[in-house]
């Protein structure tokens, strides 16, 4: 009985550390307008897509022009450039592209795979910028507010990497930049597929 007490308060008391480390960090204001963020950018994207559709051209008869004149493959492997290299592209352009495809899931299912293997990529390229001194200098300025994250929070930065509209690709770059555990990166990371699937039960709505 004495040993189970223990045990909890042992638990609660990591739980209270952890909590106070977050505060003093900044942690939950940093949660919060991510989270912010998060919803403004889906909403924004919708509103663009909305008066574009409205003034400019039809968006749907666009995304079936692209379906039927470029192969998945094409596609898949523009967005896995671009997954790979800082995030170039984003990715709600791709999940609308899904929508309009013969198979909708199995496509966003891909995109969403292509999008964790380019964090990998990414980490990979992280982990040898070393090598270019120049480079590695410019990659660290460009990404330093993520390495900065990523040393304070650790994993749960790579799932917000992988969630958010934080760039993943960048994240991911921190994390093999500053040689985060490569097993523990693996395994946040998985929450990409969450967010393709949430951000698909909006975006597949629309088209």
């Amino acid at each position: 009985m004495n040993g189970g007490n223990t045990a909890k308060n042992s638990v609660s008391k990591r739980l209270g550390l952890l909590n106070r480390y977050f505060k003093i960090t900044r942690f939950y204001s940093f949660l919060k307008h991510t989270a912010f963020k998060g919803g403004y950018v889906i909403a924004l994207f919708i509103a663009i897509i909305f008066l574009l559709d409205t003034f400019v051209v039809d968006i749907n008869l666009l995304l079936s022009n692209l379906v039927d004149s470029f192969s998945p493959l094409v596609i898949f492997t523009i967005f896995l450039i671009s997954e790979s290299i800082l995030g170039l592209l984003p990715p709600e352009v791709f999940i609308a592209w899904a929508s309009k495809s013969s198979f909708p899931y199995l496509f966003l299912f891909t995109l969403a795979s292509i999008s964790y293997l380019g964090g990998v990529i990414s980490y990979f390229i992280g982990g040898r910028l070393f090598l270019i001194p120049a480079i590695k200098n410019y990659i660290e300025v460009k990404i330093a507010k993520h390495i900065i994250n990523l040393r304070k929070w650790g994993g749960v930065f790579v799932f917000l990497g992988a969630v958010s509209p934080l760039p993943h690709s960048m994240v991911s770059m921190a994390c093999g930049l500053i040689k985060y555990n490569f097993k523990h990166y693996l395994l946040w990371s998985l929450f990409r597929y969450v967010r393709f699937l949430v951000y698909a039960l909006v975006i597949f709505q629309v088209f």
